[in-house]
């Protein structure tokens, strides 16, 4: 089997209203996608998604006429374009479809099919006031999450605070809350000073007193010390790593247990079988791997893939934040949108590949710039 070429199609869905995540300097008004479908000469199509992919311009060549089965050869090939500015590890989730297509086996179980649901957590994107936030809540529950995490604005911790205190107040023990302070990785422009570690310290201690499950990305990733003295000096659930690119980082935390929750992204910084590594690392050293998945649900299921496959958790992050953020927007280009079902899980797909199944439609509706 040969890979015979290489398809991009940028995706544009217009949002109205806006969706405004907490992390972005403007609302969002529309929701990108970038789809590469891998072809071969044996007519089997991968698909994966999740980044821009802009880094493979003029790099194609180096996986035409390939084995598309050749999998680690290829993922050391996408690491070489990574040194040079271009995560291109949607390329890679691709590669495994095709795989799976080949084997007639669902991607989760190639990577050791430890798990076939896993509980997800509803990760909500925006910043809402107390009620709102409340309400909220208590719609996820009845849907049947039975976790959320709560976003904090470093500009007003003590609405966050009380954000927090009212939603537990709320669902009670009946629900997990996690916070994500957002502080690991700067959108572009942002130069604020980076947070002071004594004042994140006793942001921490104040959640740790709601029955907070874990506080995420509470320091930039460069300040190991500062991660360091804070788990130690308070005691509570520290998670973080989505966007740490490299081995190396990732094996740094690790080394240096900085982090209780390991939580790199597969098509947003380290690839799948680098995540499966180093998550089956982390679980070795009783630490937890839960990979972010705020793209879309092809990113989404290749996060599942890996994180079911291994045994991670004990969530798996489903971005729904209604009615801002919802499936039908964050799948737009799937025929169907992932969802949890009526106990609160993930199912992982049983048909052969990641599980994504485009809507052709939609992909040529909302095209902005074909292959």
């Amino acid at each position: 089997m040969k890979i015979t070429a290489i398809h991009l199609d940028r995706l544009r869905l217009p949002l109205d209203p806006p969706f405004a995540a907490a992390w972005d300097p403007e609302p969002r008004r529309h929701a990108d996608a970038t789809v590469v479908r891998v072809e071969t000469d044996d007519g089997v199509v991968g698909v994966g998604s999740g980044d821009t992919m802009l880094g493979l311009a003029g790099h194609e060549h180096l996986f035409l006429g390939r084995d598309p089965l050749q999998i680690q050869r290829h993922v050391r090939t996408i690491e070489s374009i990574h040194v040079h500015g271009g995560r291109c590890w949607p390329l890679e989730v691709a590669l495994w479809d095709i795989l799976g297509q080949v084997t007639g086996l669902p991607v989760a179980t190639l990577f050791g099919g430890a798990l076939d649901r896993i509980p997800a957590y509803a990760s909500c994107g925006s910043l809402l006031p107390p009620r709102a936030r409340v309400d909220s809540a208590l719609a996820l529950r009845a849907e049947g999450f039975r976790a959320l995490k709560v976003r904090i604005d470093r500009h007003r911790a003590d609405e966050g605070v009380a954000t927090v205190a009212a939603v537990r107040e709320a669902v009670g023990s009946d629900m997990e809350i996690m916070v994500d302070l957002n502080r690991s990785w700067r959108m572009a422009g942002d130069i604020e000073p980076a947070p002071d570690v004594a004042a994140t310290q006793r942001l921490v201690e104040r959640l740790g007193d709601l029955d907070v499950f874990w506080i995420e990305e509470p320091l930039p990733y460069p300040d190991r010390a500062g991660l360091a003295a804070l788990r130690s000096r308070t005691g509570a659930r520290i998670a973080g790593g989505e966007m740490l690119d490299s081995a190396d980082a990732v094996l740094a935390h690790l080394d240096g247990d900085l982090l209780d929750v390991y939580q790199t992204d597969v098509v947003l910084a380290l690839g799948m079988s680098r995540a499966r590594t180093l998550g089956e690392l982390a679980l070795l050293r009783n630490r937890s791997f839960t990979p972010h998945t705020w793209t879309n649900g092809i990113g989404l299921l290749a996060n599942l893939a890996v994180v079911a496959g291994i045994g991670g958790g004990p969530y798996l992050e489903f971005p729904y934040d209604p009615p801002g953020w919802t499936p039908q927007r964050r799948d737009f280009m799937l025929a169907e949108p992932v969802r949890i079902g009526p106990d609160g899980t993930v199912a992982v797909p049983t048909r052969p590949g990641i599980g994504a199944v485009l809507d052709p439609d939609a992909v040529e509706r909302w095209r902005i710039s074909p292959a």
